[in-house]
């Protein structure tokens, strides 16, 4: 959990650094903007005094700083209206079959400067355009950085824990395998000197099954060829197995079509994934309830012109359910309710049935005092 709450922290930094960034970047831009609309208004405010002392002039006047004061305005746009309306003159605009729009939209934002019968309109200049937009630009590309930066470390800690699960997980199989030998050579003996003992069938079961398990770890790293396999077969495995070894209080329950469901898969793995969320089930029901194991096929949508199907497996049972605030970690490493659980079954049968198989797990229904509903789907 240490490495969970660091990374917590570190996305906390990240989002806070953000946004002290995308604040700091907003407020130096606004009060920018500020300044320089102002200079802008000043600018224009000589430009139009400029155009009246113009309009004023006798054959007297020297006009040659005032027609390098209205020569001198490259940047913004402007558009001297008459006083019915009419254009005398614009400057700086391109599209001048929208001049007359253009002028509304310049009275309405209130840029206009009145001189005599003249009224001159005017709007901010391109650059200034652009320096108010660049701190949403800048945001953006903040944002995004933080985003790339959340996302590698996530990449980083799912490494990670793919590391640690293969390395648990080979070396489990590997101490298993020593004494799963001793014990399979044992029963052989012990078979030969009892062979009618009631109870050596039993224990050749238990070896062999704790040999499964060292297999099922094995397994686990590299990826398995899936081959063709009977889902009934294996839902019929795990109701054996789980009747055999809980209690008379916990009812298995198995509902298979009439026909055989054929999947590929790696029928071990896949077992396993549907023996943890039994066992989990049981654990929920505190030793007595009822689990239901159901098999169908249903239609999936699919992008090609052949129909597709899929194959659901739900495991369904009557224990005190999962709290709400709690069902987007069920799947998460680490998570766990149980007193003495290490967290990390679900998370592993999430990789199994995702990764393996190329299917979905996830928790159909769930409420808390009546039980939980797993669900399983693969692509037939």
């Amino acid at each position: 959990m240490q490495w969970t709450d660091r990374i917590r922290q570190v996305k906390i930094i990240l989002v806070m650094a953000a946004v002290l960034i995308a604040v700091a970047s907003l407020l130096v831009s606004h009060f920018l903007v500020r300044d320089l609309s102002k200079e802008e208004r000043n600018k224009m405010e000589v430009w139009a005094q400029a155009l009246r002392t113009l309009n004023e002039a006798d054959e007297t006047t020297d006009l040659s700083l005032v027609l390098s004061v209205l020569a001198g305005n490259n940047t913004i746009p402007v558009i001297v209206l008459n006083a019915e309306g009419g254009i005398d003159d614009y400057r700086n605009i391109e599209d001048t079959l929208q001049m007359a729009s253009y002028a509304r939209r310049m009275i309405r934002a209130g840029d206009t400067i009145s001189i005599g019968s003249q009224l001159v309109c005017y709007d901010e200049s391109i650059m200034l355009k652009r320096l108010s937009a660049w701190p949403y630009v800048q945001l953006g590309i903040v944002l995004i950085f933080v985003v790339i930066a959340i996302f590698a470390l996530l990449s980083s800690k799912r490494a990670e824990q793919n590391k640690v699960w293969v390395g648990l997980s080979k070396e489990t199989a590997h101490q298993l395998g020593t004494p799963v030998s001793s014990l399979m050579a044992w029963v052989e003996m012990l078979k030969e000197q009892y062979p009618d003992d009631d109870l050596l069938p039993e224990m050749d079961k238990d070896v062999k099954w704790l040999q499964l398990i060292a297999e099922r770890f094995s397994k686990i790293g590299s990826v398995p060829e899936p081959v063709e396999a009977s889902m009934n077969e294996v839902l019929t495995h795990v109701v054996d197995y789980m009747d055999r070894r809980t209690s008379s209080q916990v009812r298995m329950v198995c509902h298979l079509p009439d026909h055989e469901v054929k999947v590929k898969m790696n029928a071990s793995l896949f077992e396993w994934v549907i023996e943890n969320l039994c066992k989990n089930a049981v654990d929920a029901m505190e030793g007595k309830g009822t689990i239901t194991l159901t098999l169908r096929e249903e239609n999936a949508a699919s992008l090609s012109s052949r129909p597709s199907s899929l194959v659901v497996v739900e495991v369904q049972d009557t224990g005190k359910g999962i709290r709400k605030k709690d069902l987007k970690n069920v799947f998460t490493p680490g998570f766990t309710t149980k007193k003495r659980g290490w967290g990390l079954g679900l998370s592993l049968a999430r990789r199994i049935i995702e990764e393996y198989h190329h299917g979905r797990i996830f928790v159909k229904q769930s409420e808390v005092g009546k039980g939980t509903t797993f669900c399983v789907e693969m692509k037939k």
